[in-house]
């Protein structure tokens, strides 16, 4: 032990000897003052200097024996022009040149390092003999932090002035696959990358010729292979590859069985971004021990392939950063793809019919999962023979149609919605052709071959052959239904990333609101659990806040929803559900993120509290009255700019979170016609303009809009207005609300409208018993405007009158557009 560290003090002296050391400021700006060519190692104190790179550096300062270059070691933790390469910085080098950066090297990439030295000091001396001049660069990779970080003050100080934050692609840092082509800034992707890793086929599993079983059970995971190159690893590569592992008793027998022969290094990926692929491929190779393998996942690749300790056959990348380091030593000019954006999702219907879900549920269901499907939608059930035949009427008339809906209802079955990327074609390739012996001939290993029941000639699975076809026969097993999600106070703050895996969940949000609720309304909602030990405590925790309240659609959407949420106790879901909402944002039992209701009936209940009388259309959306849906298409309302009831289309909804920053906490989006009733009240009165009356009717109240077809309807014949009149009417309808309530079946004659003119300038009070006909309603105000209206009138009554009902539509269609 003692011979042990008396070598790696040595070690450690060698080190100091061959690179100075910076742990200050002052000593940083002092290397900086200086001629030559400076390597900086910059380091942190947790992990220390690249310890495996100083053999290389000291064969690099022998061979050339260039006086201009110089190593140096910068502590980043003390020395503040290194700051922003706190946390960021293992392993980096820095290339300075009398004290300008002229290259950057981040990985251990020996053959890299060496290729940048040579470069720069000839350029270098070129700079010093006045034949060229030096090029100052950025670092790559810090630029694109210091950008990351103006993009988000921006997007802060957008949110804060309510203007929806701006979109901006490729500066997630997600991947630090950036680091792989530093050589350019100007060639840096701006895109976000796929996450990969780094696997290594060892010489061992090479050796005995299990290369391609190895990469056909890798890709048989759906793991992409992006590169494969087989190469025998000198000594250095080995030593640089497991410089962590240098201190271990078996490192140089490591070191030698890693060079014995030639090696498969591949770099792999998963799907449209790759996430996740690191923990996958590990799960995949299985524990670094081949006995623990074997004992604990027998069915990993080194349990298979492995030997005895490190001849495990097998490495694959432990994190991100180790991952980036090898493919910068690996393949230090490889460009990783560019991420392609969330997936779009199918869902499918799967059927396991009646022998096949007695016999081989478990194990059909175990293949699904393995086959990447996600199981949105499950459900055991019994079909009658006329529920059997309605769904085939199809192939009614075929001669199997009979055995086959007799065999569907012949006992319980199991009826799933299948969601991947391709959920339609890859559901239905893995249950192989329709036809028993054609399957058997041609996919063997098909669930419908797979699976046969003996001297039955119908098929044990079902699956949908179009994505309209999924859609209607989801919806004969899983019919649409409603249920109530509420986001809590405590996790109001996180509501955009839940309602991201709502909808991931195939749920549409049919209507929501935010709103604070008051101490009676949370006794009232949560009245079932009055005798609970908690329910004071639940009752105050949810009057604490602004809660979130939403009807959600979907197929089974009561037990849909509960399992998206998991257990009551965030502990427990972590556990039981560790994806679940509670186990992600839940706190304790109290303070657990989310509701839902436990049953149909409950959620009708709740959503009645809260929303009022809502009503569904048959796919989920909120069902729209008459008039409104007029409103809309004719867009002379304000319904979208405050908050009323909209249908929630796929573009609606994108729309929906770019202005919900600048609506106000407490308004209804997507609600009851009561709802958005007492809003518009609320509105109106701190405005101080006159309120409507309370309306009987659920639709919302349009002044102008009832009156125009009461007008149509009660005077035909009404004297049409002058040209300067609809204007003048315009003014006045914006100047104070309608208060007009019935008018009179004929129209007046001209001269009881001038003595109504003149009884009006007298006393302004007899307006409203003695209103003109037309919805003509002067002011005392204005004296001028109402005495020039008598000439007016008879300057133009004989032209009026010849135009009849062409004048009468422009004058109806003029009163909406004033009140509006």
């Amino acid at each position: 032990m003692a011979d042990k560290k008396k070598a790696s003090m040595a070690r450690r002296k060698q080190e100091i000897q061959l690179q100075q050391e910076i742990e200050t400021q002052e000593e940083w700006e002092d290397v900086m003052s200086k001629e030559g060519l400076y390597v900086i190692d910059v380091y942190q104190e947790w992990c220390g200097p690249c310890v495996g790179m100083v053999g290389v550096f000291k064969k690099i300062k022998n061979d050339l024996g260039d006086p201009l270059l110089k190593y140096a070691v910068a502590k980043a933790d003390t020395i503040d022009a290194l700051e922003k390469y706190r946390g960021r910085c293992e392993p980096c080098f820095l290339f300075y040149a009398t004290g300008v950066l002229v290259a950057v090297i981040r990985g251990a990439n020996s053959p890299q390092v060496m290729r940048t030295v040579t470069e720069q000091l000839q350029q270098e001396h070129k700079v010093i003999d006045g034949s060229a001049e030096r090029k100052e660069i950025k670092d790559p990779y810090i630029s694109m932090v210091d950008t990351m970080d103006n993009d988000m003050e921006e997007d802060e100080e957008e949110a804060e002035e309510g203007r929806p934050a701006s979109k901006k692609d490729g500066k997630q840092m997600r991947f630090k696959g950036e680091l792989v082509n530093f050589g350019d800034e100007n060639d840096r992707s701006q895109e976000s990358k796929k996450e990969v890793t780094v696997a290594v086929i060892k010489p061992d599993a090479v050796q005995a010729g299990k290369v391609d079983e190895i990469l056909e059970e890798i890709r048989a995971k759906g793991i992409e292979i992006l590169k494969d190159e087989e190469r025998t690893m000198t000594e250095e590569e080995a030593s640089n590859m497991y410089t962590h592992l240098q201190d271990e008793d078996f490192y140089k027998d490591l070191i030698a069985f890693m060079t014995s022969g030639p090696s498969h290094i591949l770099v792999l990926t998963k799907g449209r971004t790759g996430e996740n692929i690191i923990n996958e491929f590990r799960d995949l190779i299985g524990p670094t021990s081949v006995e623990e393998a074997k004992e604990k996942q027998p069915e990993s690749l080194r349990a298979k392939h492995g030997n005895q300790t490190y001849m495990n056959a097998l490495h694959g990348s432990s994190s991100e950063d180790q991952a980036m380091r090898e493919l910068a030593f690996f393949f230090p000019d490889y460009a990783i793809p560019v991420a392609e954006g969330k997936p779009k999702l199918q869902r499918t219907l799967a059927l396991i019919r009646p022998d096949a879900f007695k016999h081989h549920k478990d194990e059909v269901l175990q293949m699904i999962h393995e086959a990447g499907f996600k199981v949105a939608l499950q459900k055991e059930m019994s079909l009658t023979k006329e529920m059997a035949q309605d769904f085939y009427k199809e192939h009614e008339g075929q001669e199997y149609f009979d055995e086959l809906t007799t065999r569907m209802s012949s006992g319980p079955l199991m009826a799933l919605g299948l969601a991947r990327e391709d959920a339609v074609e890859g559901w239905r390739s893995m249950l192989g052709p329709k036809e028993l012996d054609k399957a058997k001939e041609e996919a063997p290993d098909s669930l419908r071959a797979k699976f046969a029941v003996e001297d039955v000639v119908i098929n044990q699975f079902h699956g949908s052959d179009s994505e309209a076809a999924a859609q209607k026969e989801l919806d004969f097993f899983f019919p649409m239904q409603q249920t109530m999600a509420v986001i809590k106070p405590d996790a109001l703050g996180t509501k955009d990333e839940i309602i991201e895996k709502v909808h991931d969940a195939g749920f549409k949000i049919a209507a929501r609101k935010e709103t604070q609720l008051s101490r009676e309304i949370a006794e009232e909602f949560y009245s079932d659990h009055k005798d609970k030990d908690y329910y004071n405590d639940l009752v105050e925790h949810m009057a604490s806040g602004p809660t979130m309240f939403m009807v959600l659609s979907r197929e089974d959407a009561v037990e849909g929803w509960r399992s998206l949420i998991g257990p009551t106790d965030p502990e427990k879901a972590k556990e039981e559900s560790p994806e679940s909402l509670r186990a992600l944002y839940g706190g304790d039992i109290l303070k657990n993120a989310v509701h839902g209701s436990s049953n149909p009936e409950r959620a009708k209940e709740h959503i009645q509290k809260i929303f009022g009388d809502l009503k569904f259309t048959c796919d989920g959306w909120l069902a729209k009255d008459e008039e409104e849906m007029q409103d809309q298409e004719a867009n002379q309302t304000e319904e979208s700019a405050e908050g009323d009831i909209e249908p929630p289309t796929e573009q609606a909804e994108e729309q929906e979170h770019d202005t919900a920053v600048s609506k106000k906490s407490t308004e209804v989006e997507d609600v009851a016609p009561e709802d958005r009733q007492r809003y518009r009240e609320a509105e109106a009165a701190k405005t101080e303009e006159p309120q409507q009356q309370e309306q009987t009717s659920t639709e919302e109240a349009k002044p102008t809009e009832e009156e125009t077809p009461k007008e149509e309807e009660k005077a035909p014949e009404e004297t049409p207005k002058t040209e300067e009149e609809p204007k003048q009417e315009e003014t006045q309808k914006e100047e104070e609300a309608p208060k007009e309530e019935e008018k009179t079946e004929e129209a007046p004659k001209e001269e009881q409208k001038e003595e109504e003119v003149k009884q009006e300038e007298e006393a302004p009070k007899q307006e409203e018993e003695a209103k003109p006909e037309g919805g003509e309603e002067t002011k005392p105000e204005e004296p001028e405007q109402k005495s020039e209206e008598p000439a007016k009138t008879e300057e133009t009554t004989e032209e009026a009158k010849t135009e009849g009902e062409e004048k009468k539509g422009e004058e109806t269609k003029t009163e909406g557009e004033g009140a509006a």
